[in-house]
C-alpha cells in the first residue's frame, strides 16, 4: 500500500484519541451496510474509537492513494493516523475486537 498515515483533514473529522476505524465504501454497495452497522457498534462500545465511512466517488484521490480496489475496504488507524491493519469485505466483530486490543493499547 502506498500510504502509511492519513492526516485527520482527509477524514472530515478527527482522529480517534485511541484509533479510527476508516471505511471506504460505495453508495450500492450492500456489503457496505453491513460493514458500516458492525463498525459502528465497535466505536460505540469502545472508549476512543472513532468509525469514519467515506464515499469513494466523494473521495477519489484518498481512494487512489490508499489503492482501493474493493469496498468495503477498512483500514485501523492509530491516534496519530498511522495505517495498522487493512481488511477488505466486511469484517468479522470479532476480528476487529481482536485488532484493536493487539494493535492500539487501551
Amino acid at each position: 500500500m502506498a500510504a502509511t498515515s492519513i492526516p485527520a483533514d482527509a477524514l472530515d473529522g478527527p482522529l480517534g484519541e485511541r484509533a479510527t476505524l476508516l471505511q471506504l465504501s460505495s453508495g450500492f454497495c450492500a456489503p457496505c451496510r453491513a460493514a458500516r452497522g458492525l463498525l459502528a457498534r465497535v466505536a460505540g462500545t469502545t472508549p476512543g474509537v472513532r468509525h469514519v465511512d467515506l464515499d469513494v466517488a466523494h473521495h477519489p484521490v484518498l481512494a487512489e492513494r490508499l489503492e482501493i480496489t474493493e469496498t468495503p475496504t477498512v483500514l485501523l488507524l492509530s491516534a496519530d493516523g498511522d495505517v495498522l491493519a487493512r481488511v477488505e469485505g466486511v469484517p468479522r466483530l470479532a476480528a476487529v475486537r481482536e485488532l484493536l486490543d493487539r494493535l492500539t493499547p487501551s
